[in-house]
């Protein structure tokens, strides 16, 4: 079947957790897709750009298509993403940060895209999740990413018992996140509200020169000083 009567890939494009070198952590494949694609459906326009002049320096950005894919996107426009797959181009997706798709606003293009039989296509990358899990020594068999924590205080709390009770019932792994500036709330939250058994493993900065990753009981934690203020954080419990 000639091309123009195909409908267009979608790549699912990874790309770094912070300002480091892109081709210490992604696959020459990665550029050599951005090297080809000129549509893009991004989190953020600027930090898309900062990234495609980096790792594809000799490309256009003038001729860069970018479509804006965030909390504020009305779903009315996902099927205007998707016509040039229609029309038979291939389009990239790219997240802030790591891996499209996973706690990403990716994964509503996804969606459309296979309710047009349109092929989705996911690269190899860095996913902050699961490296946090594979750097935490916890089960990599039963493991539940539950997102963002609850802001209120009791209503995290809650959540927070709830994840140390499924650990222990189903010797699951329970991972979670929190907005940078919250880190350090977060973790007097866990140090007052966990059982001091319970193994708590903090993955931050991963991949970068920063990277910390410590694995300890939640009566370790209670004697370490560390400091994740506006630090992207993984957070995994686990009470045997």
């Amino acid at each position: 079947m000639d091309k123009t009567t195909q409908t267009g890939i979608l790549y699912m494009i990874p790309t770094t957790l912070g300002d480091n070198d892109p081709m210490q952590v992604l696959p020459q494949a990665v550029k050599e897709t951005i090297d080809r694609l000129d549509i893009f459906i991004v989190e953020n326009e600027k930090t898309i750009r900062k990234f495609i002049k980096r790792i594809a320096p000799e490309k256009k950005q003038s001729e860069l298509i970018l479509f804006p894919l965030n909390k504020h996107t009305d779903p009315a426009t996902h099927k205007q993403y998707i016509q040039p797959l229609l029309e038979g181009k291939d389009v990239g997706v790219i997240s802030e940060a790591g891996c499209p798709g996973i706690a990403d606003p990716g994964a509503a293009i996804v969606e459309l895209a296979h309710k047009q039989n349109i092929r989705v296509l996911p690269l190899v990358g860095p996913s902050s999740i699961l490296l946090a899990l594979m750097a935490s020594g916890m089960n990599g068999q039963s493991f539940a990413f539950n997102g963002y924590l609850p802001i209120d205080k009791n209503e995290k709390k809650g959540a927070l018992k709830t994840f140390e009770r499924l650990s222990f019932e189903k010797s699951q792994s329970q991972i979670f996140i929190e907005t940078p500036y919250r880190n350090n709330q977060l973790l007097e939250d866990l140090i007052q509200t966990l059982h001091p058994n319970t193994l708590l493993c903090i993955a931050c900065d991963i991949t970068l020169e920063s990277e910390f990753i410590q694995t300890k009981p939640i009566s370790a934690w209670k004697r370490t000083k560390v400091d994740l203020h506006k630090r992207p954080c993984i957070f995994i419990l686990h009470k045997n």
